[in-house]
């Protein structure tokens, strides 16, 4: 009995050491920067001068002061709710294009894929040159079928649809993993379908839909989650222009904290934004047991 608790010791001690260079690392560079923002956001600091205790000041002020905070939420839910419905039609759409057997298929695959590879910076230094008002390619498309000239990122009204667009040009990603969906769902299904008579948007709705499920689930998450962090394609494109338009969450929270050298009140932000994205997130996975099916269920 002694000579077993002794080996469990042993045991619980070699894998604490060899999980020790991980726990230090999570430690220093997870844990105590979180505890240590928590801490600053109930402070008044500017990176210079030691922090000064306010208590609830900053989230009093986010919440009955600064419209800003209220112009920045605004954008990202309208950005996050039109991107993550958007893409996900358009990314399930093209998977079961790209899911049929047809000659050259795995060459289709990797064109739709390279987009979602591309450096955000150039693809943002592109898709400038592609909303450019005079010169660009959507306007020339426009005026060759006589369609009214649109601004782009130049106006108020269309800089966020504008920002929804080209992030659909990197749906690859998602693509891939609705394929690797597609490939796991059962062919006798279909044939079952075949056999009842049944149309091809009724094997869609009624087979396809609800055996990808679970993948849809978890890249409306992982969309969800990107979206309200939307950062480099505004900060350098639009600057969060015009007229705040494109003065996404992020954005307003980088200006804050390094721009502004406002750091406490970009603490309150961040922790905001992090219960802002789990609330979220918990809301659609309570909400999946309605819609999610997993087979075997």
């Amino acid at each position: 009995m002694i000579r077993g608790s002794r080996l469990k010791v042993r045991n619980v001690r070699n894998v604490l050491l060899f999980l020790s260079p991980w726990i230090i690392g999570f430690t220093l560079f997870v844990v105590y920067p979180m505890l240590s923002s928590l801490r600053y956001s109930f402070t008044r600091y500017g990176g210079m001068l030691p922090p000064q205790w306010i208590g609830l000041d900053n989230y009093k002020m986010l919440f009955f002061e600064d419209d800003l905070f209220w112009t920045a939420l605004v954008n990202t839910l309208y950005f996050a709710s039109f991107s993550i419905i958007l893409g996900t039609l358009m990314s399930i759409t093209l998977a079961l294009l790209l899911n049929v057997k047809i000659r050259g298929v795995a060459l289709y695959r990797t064109i739709f894929y390279l987009p979602s590879i591309v450096p955000v910076v150039a693809s943002s230094v592109v898709w400038l040159w592609i909303f450019n008002p005079s010169h660009g390619i959507l306007n020339n498309l426009f005026r060759l079928f006589r369609l009214p000239h649109i601004s782009w990122l130049a106006s108020p009204t269309w800089s966020k649809p504008a920002l929804i667009l080209m992030g659909l040009w990197g749906v690859g990603g998602a693509i891939i993993i609705y394929l690797a969906g597609l490939q796991g769902i059962p062919q006798q299904l279909y044939e079952a379908a075949d056999i009842d008579g049944a149309q091809w948007w009724h094997k869609i709705i009624f087979i396809t839909i609800p055996m990808l499920s679970p993948v849809i689930l978890f890249n409306v998450i992982m969309g969800l989650i990107g979206s309200f962090q939307y950062f480099t394609q505004a900060y350098i494109m639009t600057g969060g222009g015009p007229i705040n338009s494109t003065l996404f969450y992020s954005l307003y929270l980088y200006r804050n904290a390094f721009q502004y050298f406002r750091m406490g009140y970009a603490c309150a932000l961040a922790w905001l934004l992090f219960f802002l994205i789990l609330s979220c997130t918990l809301l659609i996975l309570r909400s999946s047991a309605r819609w999610v099916y997993y087979g075997g269920k």
